[in-house]
């Protein structure tokens, strides 16, 4: 089976849109979504209606910290992300919002494992920025392969029997083999506010059955989400950041 996993589409309906769209021309026969449909972005409720529709379909669906922040007041971010999150909880109604806090923290299928942030501390949201963070969520899980999300920059992990650490920046559309023998960390990179320097919405397919990954890009109307963010009277930087894929 051919999936295609998504992370942090936080709100963006044009990004996600051109994912979705992308990924059924290039033949996905499933969807995994990895958290974070809201925050920043100005179409929370289209997206997590989409998201909602697409799990009734068969799709999973995992909570992200900008998801747990819309029903979790303690949940505290940064001052841009905290006006986007109390403006969310405006604009969602009250079956979006119960859609939202009842995700799982992560979902065990098949030698794959499912998580926003990582294996180790689903729940305390830490960040894989580095080989000894992805060591510490493959250790965490018996899984082949760990799809997280999270940091929105992609990148691919491995752990051999004997915990030696490898590490590579994914090439778009160049495919991978995810090796048996090894444990694998695949960070998606994001749909909606891509941060590693391409503006373009970022996900990956992933064939069950080879085990081949392949990291895609899809570029959508950046000017549309951006004026969408600005028309709603959120942070302008919010806007701004998309162009500039950062």
């Amino acid at each position: 089976m051919l999936l295609a996993v998504f992370s942090d589409i936080h709100g963006n309906r044009q990004a996600f849109e051109a994912c979705l769209k992308a990924a059924r021309a290039r033949g996905a026969e499933r969807f995994v979504l990895l958290g974070d449909f809201v925050g920043y972005g100005a179409d929370p409720e289209w997206v997590v209606e989409t998201a909602m529709a697409l799990v009734a379909e068969g799709a999973i669906a995992v909570r992200g910290n900008h998801d747990e922040a819309v029903n979790t007041k303690t949940e505290t971010m940064n001052a841009e992300a905290q006006i986007a999150i109390e403006w969310t909880r405006g604009r969602l109604d009250v079956v979006q919002r119960r859609f939202l806090a009842g995700l799982p923290m992560a979902v065990d299928e098949k030698e794959r494992l499912y998580v926003h942030s990582e294996a180790s501390s689903p729940q305390r949201w830490h960040y894989v920025r580095s080989t000894a963070d992805a060591a510490k969520s493959l250790i965490a899980t018996p899984a082949h392969v760990t799809f997280c999300g999270h940091i929105h920059r992609p990148a691919l992990y491995s752990m051999s029997v004997t915990a030696k650490m490898t590490s590579l920046v994914p090439k778009t559309d160049v495919p991978v083999p995810l090796l048996r023998g090894r444990q694998w960390l695949a960070v998606i990179g994001s749909v909606g506010q891509p941060r590693d320097g391409d503006p373009s919405a970022a996900f990956v397919l992933f064939d069950t059955v080879s085990c081949v990954i392949t990291y895609c890009r899809a570029p959508y109307d950046i000017e549309a989400a951006a004026s969408r963010i600005r028309d709603n009277g959120l942070p302008h930087w919010l806007a701004d950041r998309l162009s500039q894929g950062r």
